[in-house]
Parts: structure tokens; C-alpha cells; sequence
């Protein structure tokens, strides 16, 4: 029986997502087993436009980038948006809080015009998305659980509840109590509360909740005295795509 072909393409991003599966040390020859890749730059040489998936990482930000991910989706049969670039626009969508011709000025000085540009965009805005991979970088085992669903042609629910679910089931001690903010109380779960049980915050990487409890939000920042601001502006690094 042939195996799936499925093709890693990236963007605007930093590649770090498709690092993680370069990453993978061992296991990856378990997923090799799955899949035909095809097509992964950050591992091979090799090009191929015959893909039955196509892995995607990175936003929007171009007219040549609007053309190429509608070319990769007509021949995908399978797309999946892959890293927080992908699916809600990452750090790149922070551009869309400017004027699109003053963040050229201030990035590329006197070479701006060299250099064409247009509000970001994840993926969904554009192209049809069957599966999204939250995350910056991904959750490595919540990749597998995704790659599985796609090969086998079974739906995944990306979690719609709290990363703070995560961090109580593994019994870690709220960061707000240790003095330190984090965005847990707002941002989707799914990425079992990775960057909480190794010492650091939440940074609203995997998208704000489709419904967060905003009372509750609004009370843990009474107490320990934070502005709503600080949130707001949190949130902004990671959650800025063109409306």
C-alpha cells in the first residue's frame, strides 16, 4: 500500500516548527514509517510537487505568498496550518498594528521600496485549512496525534478550555502565586501547559479561547493588582491578524 506523500512548506516564520520535527531524535522513524515525505527543506534536498499533504508553517505576507499557498492547496488533498504563524498569525501579525509603509520605513530604512508587503495573514484567511497545529514552536506530541488524524481521515478538536487545566491536572503552582503574570487563564489548551511545567508562562502562543472566563480573568487581576493592559498587550505578540 502507498504511503502518504506529505510536503513541509513554510512562510513567514522563523522555521522553528518544522525544527521540532527535525527534533524528534528517534520517534521520527516511527513517523517515517507513516509517511512518504516528499518535501521538507530544513531536512532534505529534495523537491517534489506531488503531495497527498502539505504541512504548512508561517503567515501571509505577501502577493507572491497569496499565489504560492493557493497553488500548494489545490494540490494538497490535506492541509494542515502548522505553528501560531500558521493558524492566528503569530509574531509576524504585530506588523498589522502599523501603517504599512511607515514598518517598512523602520525596518528596511532607505531599501523599503525594494521590499512589497501586505498585512499578515494566517492561513485560514486565504485558503481553506483542514487541521491546525497551535503553537510556537508545536507541541511535539500533539503533532503526532494531528498527523495521525489527518492520515487516517478523522476530525481533531483543537481544546477549547484553559491552559490553566493543563497546569492544575499537573499539579504545577500558578505562576500568579509565585508573583509572575501569564496568560494561562486565557489561551487554548492543547500543548499540556509545556512552557508552565518547565519554569516559565504562558505567552498566549496558542490563541485566545474561543469564550474565556472573563470574570474569572477579571478577578485573579484584581487580586494580585494587574491592568488589564498589560493582557491586552500580551496577547497582542502573538494574536494580530488582519480583520
Amino acid at each position: 500500500m502507498r504511503k502518504p506523500k506529505v510536503a513541509f512548506f513554510d512562510f513567514s516564520s522563523c522555521e522553528g516548527c518544522q525544527l521540532q520535527v527535525a527534533n524528534f531524535g528517534e520517534a521520527l522513524l516511527d513517523i517515517l514509517g507513516l509517511i512518504d515525505v516528499v518535501m521538507f527543506r530544513e531536512a532534505m534536498s529534495e523537491k517534489s510537487d506531488d503531495y497527498d499533504v502539505a504541512i504548512v508553517e508561517g503567515s501571509i505576507t505577501t502577493s507572491h505568498d497569496l499565489e504560492r499557498i493557493k497553488k500548494i492547496r489545490a494540490t494538497a488533498k490535506v492541509l494542515i496550518a502548522y505553528g501560531s504563524c500558521a493558524t492566528i498569525g503569530g509574531i509576524n501579525g504585530m506588523k498589522n498594528n502599523f501603517d504599512l509603509e511607515d514598518i517598512k520605513k523602520y525596518v528596511y530604512k532607505n531599501a523599503a521600496k525594494y521590499f512589497e508587503s501586505i498585512p499578515t495573514h494566517p492561513l485560514h484567511q486565504i485558503i481553506k485549512v483542514d487541521y491546525y497545529l497551535h503553537g510556537c514552536p508545536v507541541y511535539q506530541p500533539e503533532f503526532v496525534k494531528v498527523l495521525k488524524c489527518a492520515l487516517a481521515g478523522l476530525a481533531y478538536v483543537v481544546p477549547d478550555y484553559a491552559v490553566c487545566a493543563e497546569c492544575r491536572f499537573n499539579e504545577n503552582v500558578c505562576m500568579y502565586d509565585k508573583g509572575v503574570t501569564c496568560l494561562g487563564p486565557v489561551t487554548r489548551a492543547g500543548c499540556n501547559s509545556w512552557c508552565i511545567n518547565n519554569g516559565n508562562i504562558c505567552y498566549g502562543c496558542r490563541g485566545m479561547l474561543s469564550n474565556p472566563a472573563k470574570d474569572g480573568q477579571m478577578d485573579i487581576l484584581k487580586k494580585y493588582n494587574i491592568s488589564l493592559d498589560w493582557v491586552e498587550n500580551k496577547m497582542n505578540m502573538y494574536n494580530k491578524p488582519r480583520e
